[in-house]
């Protein structure tokens, strides 16, 4: 059987599903602590995070069944010119079917029609493949953040150049 494979903007009936897979990914990685997605508020309200200017979040679904996201949203500093690419996360299910790629490619191509020059992401270092998925995409590892956010726990960071 094929597949359907489907990625479309957020809605907010998709919050609490959407809550559960990125809990469940933090955990099946061991992120299932303070200073990660996993305590951040905005993880069961993303509809609602996602609506202000120059942001966006995707849903993705494999035969109508929420498995993950990802989004882009304005950095939480004073570069205007920077965006992050936030609480991108699939499920163990949603892995090897080239969504991740397809939300990048969608994620990236908003943030460069809204003028970012720049993407960001913090990620986890068990993360270890989503990490190598990151480079291959042309993010760069950083040695210092270049944000304060809430996830102090993450201590991978990332840039790529739009």
């Amino acid at each position: 059987m094929t597949n359907k494979i489907e990625i479309r903007p957020i809605k907010k009936e998709d919050n609490t599903v959407l809550a559960k897979v990125i809990r469940d990914v933090l955990t099946e990685f061991g992120a299932n602590i303070k200073g990660t997605a996993f305590y951040d508020t905005e993880t069961d309200s993303m509809f609602e995070a996602y609506q202000k200017e120059k942001s966006v979040y995707y849903v993705a679904l494999v035969n109508g069944k929420i498995v993950g996201g990802g989004g882009i949203s304005p950095i939480k500093n004073d570069k205007n010119d920077t965006c992050e690419l936030v609480k991108m996360y699939l499920s163990t299910e949603a892995r090897g079917l080239h969504i991740g790629k397809s939300i990048i490619i969608k994620c990236l191509a908003f943030a460069k029609n809204v003028a970012y020059k720049n993407c960001y992401l913090e990620s986890f270092p068990s993360m270890t493949r989503a990490i190598a998925f990151y480079k291959k995409n042309g993010f760069k590892t950083l040695d210092k953040p270049i944000s304060q956010s809430c996830h102090y726990s993450c201590s991978v960071w990332m840039l790529k150049s739009l």
